[in-house]
């Protein structure tokens, strides 16, 4: 009997991110990313990345400027059609720094089959939300 497609737990997926994340675990991390992946953080100002290779060399880049870094899942959301919702906080402590910084983020995900085709990272979180909501109306 042939196995049956069945959706992902986009929000365990969310949560087993984050996790991999604050281990820095990138294989776990990008476990459910396509290979041609798209990670837009041009609305957060660091520009966009194609590729899973691309998108960890900008990760690994980004870590090295912090002695601490992790990440909270504060808020997410399955908006059906394939796009999610998240919402992250980063408490963070810059390499050779006494003084901790931290900051929310919202990320818009477009899966596909499974995977992660688009990441979309903004620092205003409710322009992200409106984002999210507008790309779930248009991919339905």
């Amino acid at each position: 009997m042939p196995e049956e497609y069945t959706t992902p737990d986009l929000a365990a997926l969310a949560r087993s991110a984050i996790e991999a994340v604050n281990r820095r675990d990138f294989d776990a991390m990008l476990r459910y990313a396509a290979p041609d992946v798209v990670y837009d953080t041009s609305p957060s100002g660091f520009g966009v990345y194609t590729g899973v290779p691309a998108i960890r060399e900008f990760i690994e880049g980004y870590w090295r400027t912090f002695e601490e870094l992790r990440f909270g899942l504060e808020e997410f959301q399955d908006l059906g059609n394939g796009v999610t919702f998240a919402v992250n906080h980063q408490h963070a402590l810059p390499v050779g720094s006494t003084l901790g910084i931290q900051a929310r983020e919202a990320h818009v995900m477009e899966w596909e089959n499974g995977l992660v085709v688009r990441i979309t990272v903004y620092t205003d979180i409710h322009e992200a939300r409106a984002a999210a909501e507008r790309l779930a109306q248009e991919r339905g």
